[in-house]
């Protein structure tokens, strides 16, 4: 029994791999045979197409062959050969009647060969031939009869070419034609009527030229057209109504051209469209009326333009609008309020690298959808309280590189699934102002992702410390009740007397910054005043309260010394109700000459200890030796 099963499943294996094997045995040595009728061949060693093939191939494929030219037989006794390539090889003429004897032909691909013209009526015989690539050659001219008879061809590929100015009527027999790719040549002008008989395009693509101007009327008998690609060329101005007649067309590119202005309802009549992209462009202005209907619009670029602001109407057709990517325009400055009234489905809007000033508070209230706000990289130097009030959904804000000083605390109230947000890069400034978002950073460190960038930039006593190490009874002083001046009375200045001796005069300082002193001496502050004397008014000195009586009584300090603009090191003491301080001046000169003395003294006392350790390591070893002879004495 197991030898009857075990020569039945040898049977069906030798079934099976027969005609592979038969099919293999019949290729040439620079070729692989597939079971299924390909074969591609590849070498240098190929002059010319090989003749021991299978019989039933439809597929030939020569690549990177020393072939040079497609002769009169080349092609002969092919009958089944459908689609026929040669790439990347050094192919440099083609016979006239190379492709009468392969009138069956549906595919043709001469990509990557040295190609420089193709004879009339060439392709003539191929009246079934569905596509035709010639790119990647060097083609400067093309002609009517080099397409003549080709019927049937919904493909043509004449990219990366070296034409430069192709005639009106070069197309004219390519009625059924879907797809023409006349993109990196060196076009510079295109006949108005070149594309008229091509009424069945779906696809144009003529980017990476050189063109300067767009003929009125050049699109207007494309209306089944989907994808038109004109990006990278040199366009200077574009027709009034140039693209009106491309009812159905989804993807327009015109980035990266010469355009400073469009033309009013440019993009009218176009309510398919899906991709737009005109950034790249040194536009100065947009009009007020310039998008048409766009509910399809899911994703939208302007970048990269010298626009100062825009219409405030600008994406209201685009309903559909996913993605907005509004970015690296280094002269914006300005939003309008309702810029984004009516984008109900964008999760994504990027407004990094502007050179926004200001945001209105209501100018992403209607972003409900909202996941991921980029702000970062801009001029902003305060953001409205309510700036994120309606943005219940967002997961990512970043705000780094701005010029931020303080954030209220209720900024991020709204926002209880924000996961990521980055505020690093921007000069906080460690006051007063900073204790409600230097709560709110504590509160959600894991929330902040660069918290350890999020550094304190003035005042200088608080420099390189994080907002969000920034504890609440650190800001206790600025509860205090603040003075209020209806009178040019001012606080005095009273003469005290220091533990040593030295007179000094008792210093008030301003929450408001002053003027950096060059050098601060020792100042003794006691924590009740004494009976002051009246001086001449003073613009230095805080104003007084309406109440006369109060003008000599401060807040207690609690032990805590606030100093808003002022040294780098500051240490003080209570004694007996007195408050010793010491200031530390910070010149730059002094401050690296004690930095150097304290790294000596390190240094000596490193020095000191090995020494230390040396020595009782010598110390010992002599008791171990003092001890060995006293244990064996010599006799």
């Amino acid at each position: 029994m197991d030898s009857l099963f075990r020569g039945t499943l040898w049977t069906l294996l030798i079934l099976f791999t027969l005609p592979h094997l038969t099919c293999n045995m019949l290729c040439t040595g620079s070729c692989l045979c597939g079971f299924n009728g390909a074969v591609k061949c590849v070498g240098n060693t190929i002059t010319d197409i090989p003749q021991n093939l299978p019989i039933h191939t439809y597929l030939l494929q020569l690549n990177d062959t020393d072939m040079n030219v497609i002769n009169e037989r080349s092609l002969a006794e092919r009958n089944l050969l459908l689609r026929f390539s040669l790439t990347h090889s050094h192919l440099h003429a083609i016979h006239p009647n190379a492709f009468q004897v392969a009138p069956q032909l549906r595919s043709i691909k001469l990509s990557s060969n040295d190609l420089s013209t193709v004879p009339a009526k060439v392709f003539s015989p191929l009246v079934t031939l569905e596509q035709l690539h010639l790119d990647e050659n060097q083609l400067e001219t093309i002609t009517p009869d080099m397409f003549e008879g080709l019927v049937s061809l919904l493909v043509l590929d004449l990219s990366q070419n070296k034409l430069t100015s192709p005639v009106s009527d070069v197309f004219d027999g390519l009625t059924n034609l879907t797809f023409l790719n006349l993109g990196r040549n060196s076009i510079n002008k295109l006949p108005p009527t070149i594309f008229h008989s091509l009424t069945n395009l779906r696809n144009l693509m003529i980017y990476n030229n050189q063109l300067e101007v767009l003929e009125a009327g050049i699109f207007d008998k494309l209306g089944n057209l989907l994808e038109l690609k004109i990006h990278h060329n040199q366009i200077t101005s574009l027709p009034p109504h140039v693209f009106w007649s491309l009812k159905n067309l989804m993807i327009l590119t015109l980035s990266s051209n010469r355009l400073q202005a469009i033309p009013e309802k440019t993009f009218y009549n176009m309510p398919k469209l899906t991709k737009l992209t005109i950034y790249n462009n040194p536009l100065l202005s947009l009009p007020d009326q310039l998008m048409g209907h766009m509910p399809d619009m899911t994703e939208f670029y302007l970048f990269s333009t010298n626009l100062t602001t825009v219409p405030g109407n600008l994406f209201a057709n685009m309903s559909g609008l996913l993605r907005l990517n509004f970015h690296l325009n280094d002269k914006l400055r300005e939003l309008p309020s309702d810029l984004f009234c009516c984008l109900p489905k964008l999760d994504k809007l990027s407004l990094k690298s502007n050179d926004l000033l200001y945001l209105h508070p209501n100018l992403f209230s209607g972003l409900t959808t909202l996941g991921i706000l980029l702000l970062n990289d801009n001029k902003l130097k305060s953001l409205p309280d309510n700036i994120f009030q309606g943005l219940g959904g967002v997961l990512t804000v970043d705000l780094r590189r701005n010029h931020l000083e303080t954030l209220s605390g209720d900024t991020f109230f709204s926002n209880s699934v924000l996961k990521g947000l980055a505020l690093g890069g921007n000069p906080w400034d460690c006051t007063c102002s900073i204790r409600g978002i230097a709560k709110w950073i504590r509160q959600h460190k894991h929330d902040v992702l660069d918290r350890q960038d999020v550094i304190c930039h003035s005042p200088v006593y608080q420099q390189l410390r994080t907002v969000g190490s920034l504890q609440d009874e650190e800001f206790n002083f600025c509860d205090a009740k603040k003075l209020k001046s209806t009178s040019t009375t001012t606080l005095p200045t009273t003469t005290l007397m220091t533990t040593h001796g030295i007179t000094q005069q008792d210093t008030i300082l301003s929450t408001t910054p002053t003027a950096r002193p060059a050098t601060f001496p020792t100042t003794v502050l006691p924590t009740t005043l004494q009976t002051p004397t009246t001086n001449e008014p003073n613009e230095e000195f805080l104003p007084t309260t309406e109440n006369p009586s109060s003008h000599y009584i401060l807040p207690n300090f609690y032990g805590t010394l606030v100093i808003e603009q002022g040294p780098e090191f500051v240490h003080h003491n209570l004694y007996k109700g007195w408050v010793y301080v010491w200031f530390l001046p910070s010149d730059a000169g002094l401050t690296g000459l004690l930095m150097f003395c304290y790294i000596l003294l390190v240094a000596a006392g490193l020095v000191l200890i090995f020494a230390a350790v040396f020595c009782m390591y010598r110390l010992n070893k002599s008791m171990d030796e003092l001890k060995a002879e006293w244990a064996h004495p010599p006799e």
